[in-house]
């Protein structure tokens, strides 16, 4: 399977932090040409590519989604519920599927300009005043719903020009397939590392599946990947990010200096166009959590750019997200345990 259809599978499955399993079929299925498939009791799922050598590498791409949860079953088929990583302003007229004892669906409406008063004109919704409408009837809806339940942005996966998509849940899925393509490249050649790819539980609720799998598998090396801003027009204008400017390779406090000025030769060597960008404190991702796993764990951060992070509409350029992998699996060919050996060495 290509990199953009493994993309749109990937993207189209329902997945918030808790569901992970959800995401399991398809990655068993691309992921397991390459090496053992398994799960914990986290549902963070790993694939073990045996290398030569007696090195560990990790790499850990979180499987989880931005979501809602529901609050409150409310009158004439309405439900409340509170945003995991959303923010309120663009949930407005979206479609969303509730999951409930069964997939049901619902709209998040608003109330018509007409009726609606000066200050509400000018005013954001806050998410506490939003409903889903199911069309249900009250007591339907409560054998079907419980407070609890989970729901998802329903939203199609689309292709724009210059070999970018948009679609929900591109947060984080863009990183999973750039490990796949990692490991297609690895396929092609002899390493000495042990390769684990991880697909992480619960990143967006506080980086916990990281923090387990890196205990579990005690790697020499883990490397996070994960989706950073685009520097452009409704980007973060302080970073030099761009789609189709290739991976962002991280900087700062959180960043094993060594390894990651390697990742850079690396991408130098092998003509592979990235951008740097600094991060002076918490990097919100797996690296927080892994950096400080047992003794520590020397980890890096390797993003890919993307606009509109946690709506239902992140863009992403394939690209990018094939040089990333690209980018992973030749820094990963070249090490071999005298490397390791010496990058680890203060």
């Amino acid at each position: 399977m290509n990199s953009k259809l493994l993309l749109k599978e990937l993207c189209l499955k329902n997945a918030p932090s808790g569901y992970e399993n959800n995401l399991f079929n398809v990655i068993e299925s691309e992921f397991s040409r390459f090496g053992d498939v398994i799960t914990d009791e986290m549902k963070n799922v790993y694939v073990h590519k045996k290398g030569k050598g007696k090195s560990k590498v990790a790499l850990m791409a979180h499987a989880d989604e931005v979501a809602l949860i529901i609050t409150s079953i409310e009158d004439k088929g309405f439900l409340k519920f509170k945003p995991i990583g959303i923010d309120s302003k663009t949930l407005i007229s979206q479609e969303v599927i509730i999951h409930g004892k069964e997939d049901i669906l619902g709209i998040i409406g608003i109330k018509p300009p007409h009726l609606m008063n000066e200050k509400e004109r000018t005013e954001a919704v806050p998410s506490d005043k939003l409903l889903i409408d199911t069309g249900y009837s009250t007591e339907k809806l409560r054998e079907i719903v419980s407070v609890g339940d989970y729901v998802t942005i329903k939203r199609d996966f689309y292709e724009l020009f210059n070999n970018t998509v948009t679609c929900k849940a591109i947060d984080n899925r863009a990183s999973i397939t750039a490990m796949y393509v990692c490991a297609k490249e690895l396929n092609n050649v002899e390493h000495d590392a042990e390769v684990y790819f991880v697909c992480s539980a619960q990143e967006e609720v506080g980086h916990r599946g990281a923090k387990v799998a890196a205990y579990n598998l005690n790697p020499d090396i883990c490397i996070a990947i994960d989706v950073t801003f685009d520097g452009g027009k409704l980007g973060d204008i302080d970073r030099e990010n761009e789609i189709g400017g290739g991976p962002v390779i991280c900087i700062g406090p959180n960043i094993h200096g060594k390894v990651m000025e390697k990742i850079i030769d690396t991408a130098n060597k092998y003509g592979i166009k990235y951008k740097v960008e600094v991060e002076p404190g918490n990097t919100g991702c797996d690296a927080w959590d892994t950096q400080i796993s047992r003794a520590g764990v020397p980890s890096v951060l390797v993003s890919i750019p993307i606009k509109y992070m946690h709506t239902s509409v992140e863009l992403v350029s394939v690209d990018d997200i094939d040089n990333t992998g690209i980018l992973i699996a030749r820094f990963i060919q070249e090490l071999n345990s005298i490397d390791v050996e010496e990058l680890l060495c203060f």
